[in-house]
């Protein structure tokens, strides 16, 4: 009978995506489970695309390791150990987990035995890898860095709407060729905006009713696309390199955060300082004075837009559509008499889309809703039972996770060790097995180890209670909601 078995792969690139090296690693698992007499159903073939070998949160891993958890699986196949993880420290701690499970971790590309000699090989494989990982990132960044300095196209690898890359050949190097169709669109952007100054997303409108072909051809213009265009140097002949870096991400956005999805690297790319961009001579496509009126009006933008909201409400920014989950943003309109502003969800807006709005949810009036809410939270906050309840149930979570809480408990085991350790003495005294010299040598130290623990205790005792006493509020709870109520 075949054993039931599942199957990981991943690779970390784009480029690797678009090769099909991921289906290259799954075909050879495959095989090899049909040879050595596995079974794996095709729910069992776990993918991870686009994923970073540095992390551990990836959705195949994740669905790998559920099924591992539930005992469904006695086998889990991997190409090599690198694909499993880049970092030795996560190899070990995942293959210990699925050992606990009672699968057998089996890599294509490692030795099969179960020695302690292949097993030391493999460790090794598994810490080549991790090391692999920073040279490879650093001899990349070293030489696209050279290539920038010198002048080369090559290591900007595509080209912005109006450009089209041309691979480096043996008789030439890499550069941008001029499409002229799109270049008219990039000058006619450029001209609206400095010249008739009106919002990006008018122009991001025109240009969807002109009907004029994005890159793709399938798409729509979108606001995004036309800012991007406006503040890339690229246009006035000069392309720039390391413009952005990858670092730690720093918040996960509210649609992954709905689709409960996980997110493919914990990095996220963010913008450098302007001094430290490379700058790469390219065709221009539009003046150095216009490309500057453009970025002058980009930072007037910035203080004088409509949608900069000067007066702040209670609910903006905090609003999610419950019909189809995009966020409502404020707007206004005028009555005869007065100014109303209203909620309205993103996904009513049919203009956003090609095929209409997505939501058929109304407006909602700002004032409504900012009252009613308002007059819920002071509702809750008017039962002095429900607020004394979570200090306390803070508080106790405060003290939980204290980390000097499982200092305190080394000390409480390092006391009674040491009042054994004297009591031992003491009853050998007793007994006739020690002298009173040698009890009087031996007790002074353990004197000096209950007095530091004890010492210590009294800090860690004083320091709780410091910490309770910063917990409690600086004030009665009844001030507080007439504080809040004005």
């Amino acid at each position: 009978m075949n054993k039931p078995a599942a199957i990981y792969a991943r690779v970390s690139s784009d480029r690797q995506k678009e090769n099909h090296t991921i289906a290259s690693q799954t075909a050879a698992l495959v095989e090899y489970a049909q040879t050595h007499g596995f079974s794996v159903p095709p729910e069992w073939v776990f993918q991870d695309e686009g994923y970073s070998g540095a992390i551990l949160v990836r959705p195949g891993l994740e669905a790998l390791r559920d099924l591992a958890a539930e005992g469904q699986i006695a086998a889990a196949l991997v190409y090599s150990p690198d694909r499993l993880s880049r970092k030795y420290a996560y190899q070990i701690l995942l293959s210990e987990e699925l050992s606990r499970c009672g699968v057998e971790l089996i890599f294509l590309k490692a030795p099969a035995g179960a020695t302690p000699e292949d097993q030391l090989l493999v460790q090794f494989q598994g810490m080549i890898a991790e090391y692999e990982r920073a040279p490879i990132a650093e001899r990349c960044r070293r030489g696209k860095k050279h290539m920038a300095q010198q002048g080369g196209v090559n290591v900007l690898s595509g080209a912005p709407f109006g450009y089209r890359y041309v691979r480096k050949t043996d008789t030439s190097t890499a550069y941008y060729e001029v499409v002229e169709a799109e270049a008219k669109v990039v000058r006619m952007v450029f001209e609206i905006y400095t010249q008739q100054r009106p919002s990006i997303n008018a122009i991001a409108r025109l240009l969807n009713e002109r009907q004029i072909a994005t890159r793709t051809g399938k798409g729509r213009w979108e606001r995004s696309t036309v800012w991007g265009m406006l503040r890339n140097p690229a246009y006035r002949g000069t392309a720039c390199y390391g413009k952005t870096e990858q670092r730690p991400r720093q918040r996960i956005t509210r649609p992954l955060r709905q689709r409960k999805a996980l997110p493919s690297r914990d990095v996220g790319g963010h913008e450098r300082p302007r001094a430290e961009w490379i700058e790469i001579a390219v065709p221009a496509l539009v003046s150095e004075e216009m490309f500057a009126l453009a970025q002058e009006q980009l930072e007037k933008n910035k203080h004088h837009s409509p949608r900069r909201t000067m007066e702040p409400t209670l609910l903006q920014g905090i609003l999610v559509c419950e019909q189809c989950g995009y966020g409502l943003y404020r707007t206004s309109t005028h009555t005869s008499k007065h100014k109303l502003n209203y909620y309205r969800c993103l996904g009513s807006d049919g203009y956003r889309r090609l095929n209409g709005p997505l939501c058929t949810n109304r407006p909602i009036r700002q004032d409504y809703l900012d009252q009613f809410v308002w007059n819920e939270i002071i509702r809750l906050l008017d039962d002095p039972r429900l607020i004394q309840a979570e200090i306390d149930r803070r508080r106790e979570a405060a003290q939980k996770a204290d980390p000097l809480r499982k200092r305190e408990e080394e000390l409480r085991r390092e006391q009674a060790r040491v009042e054994k350790s004297s009591e031992r003495l003491v009853t050998a005294y007793q007994e006739g097995l020690l002298t009173l010299p040698q009890l009087r040598q031996r007790m002074p130290a353990l004197q000096k180890q209950t007095q530091a623990v004890e010492s210590e205790l009294h800090s860690l005792k004083m320091a709780a209670v410091d910490q309770a006493k910063y917990l409690q509020l600086a004030e009665s709870l009844a001030g507080f909601r007439c504080k809040l109520r004005v």
